[in-house]
């Protein structure tokens, strides 16, 4: 019996459905190097003009200065926000997009902001951050707009230590502005004594800083109660081990020109948000503070913890901790928001308590 022949239409449908499915399926291998690519300016920085400047006399250009809670401490902070714009044609992203805006105010200010709110009067300002894609290469070309941002956070620093001659001061970033930070420590802060001298801590989250870079005037904090030290780590799952030797591999250290180099091998700092001090111990679960997922909350509010949780040891300069399986504590989002740092905040109220010990030692020591 001869079979039935296909039609031109029919051989045209299974034609049409091969292709794509073919398609769908090379989208999901190459996904993420899609994705990547159309956030990629296609110009190389050296001929990219670069948004508009902000002018930090300006209100527009902050988005908190010297805000303050009921019953806060006696210290300035000055806080470097993480990566918040995604990119596309820009290699710096521009004061006040909305996008990168929303998702500042959302996400990063309630969970990594927050932790210091109770510690005094905190100042956020806006600068011409490198955009995710920058974050997501090792051109040259990402590398310069990298250390192209840190000209504004020199400049918001300058503009915000002038209106704060004296007093306790921390300093702060996450991820992009812990970059920034590092910098701006060792160029600005380490060679003068009487600045250096009112630096209560200065904590560096969520992002690889090369340990031998650290001024020995502002050093890793050796105790919980040390100041005028640095707080540093980049977290990952314990169990994660491709994505901590990714980190290593990949990440991107200051060098003494400015530049941002390979990290090749060099050990990179790891301080416990836990225990405050920098050694190789194990902290176990019960010493942890508490993680809070923050966001969409309003400035002020604190959030739930869930404490006693998450066990923590630095291992080759990374921050292992045991894994949170609550679902508030999932990754969520779209491709590009999952690559920014994480939408909840494992160490909160350690940081919140661990900035509160230190400022209070600080005072103690500078009381007249």
């Amino acid at each position: 019996m001869t079979r039935p022949r296909l039609s031109l239409r029919q051989w045209a449908g299974w034609t049409g459905f091969a292709l794509v499915f073919i398609i769908l399926a090379a989208f999901a291998v190459w996904r993420g190097d899609i994705l990547k690519a159309g956030l990629d300016p296609q110009i190389p920085f050296q001929a990219y003009d670069p948004p508009a400047a902000p002018d930090y006399d300006a209100a527009s250009a902050w988005v908190m200065r010297d805000t303050r809670v009921d019953g806060a401490g006696s210290a300035a902070i000055f806080f470097l926000h993480s990566t918040t714009f995604d990119g596309g044609s820009d290699w710096n992203g521009p004061i006040g997009d909305p996008q990168a805006d929303a998702y500042l105010q959302r996400v990063v200010v309630p969970n990594y902001a927050g932790p210091f709110a109770r510690a005094g009067a905190i100042s956020l300002p806006r600068y011409r951050q490198g955009s995710l894609y920058t974050r997501l290469t090792l051109r040259d070309d990402a590398r310069d707009a990298r250390a192209f941002a840190y000209g504004d956070a020199l400049a918001a620093f300058d503009a915000w230590l002038a209106g704060h001659p004296t007093g306790p001061l921390v300093l702060a970033g996450v991820e992009q502005g812990g970059e920034l930070i590092d910098r701006l420590v060792r160029e600005r802060v380490a060679g003068d004594a009487s600045l250096r001298a009112r630096i209560v801590a200065v904590y560096l989250i969520d992002v690889i800083v090369a340990a031998d870079n650290l001024s020995p005037l502002v050093p890793a904090c050796v105790t919980a109660t040390s100041t005028g030290c640095v707080i540093g780590w980049s977290q990952v799952d314990e169990d994660n081990e491709g994505a901590a030797r990714r980190r290593l591999r990949r990440a991107l250290v200051w060098n003494a020109q400015g530049r941002l180099v390979d990290l090749d091998g060099r050990p990179a700092l790891c301080v416990n948000p836990v225990s405050g001090a920098r050694n190789d111990t194990i902290v176990p679960a019960r010493q942890h503070h508490g993680a809070a997922n923050a966001t969409g909350l309003e400035w002020g509010v604190r959030p739930a913890f869930i404490d006693r949780a998450v066990a923590t040891r630095c291992v080759d300069g990374i921050l292992r901790h045991t894994e949170l399986k609550t679902e508030s504590f999932r990754e969520v989002g779209g491709w590009a928001d999952r690559r920014k740092a994480r939408q909840y905040n494992l160490f909160y109220a350690d940081i919140e308590a661990d900035v509160e010990r230190r400022l209070n030692v600080w005072t103690a020591s500078n009381a007249s």
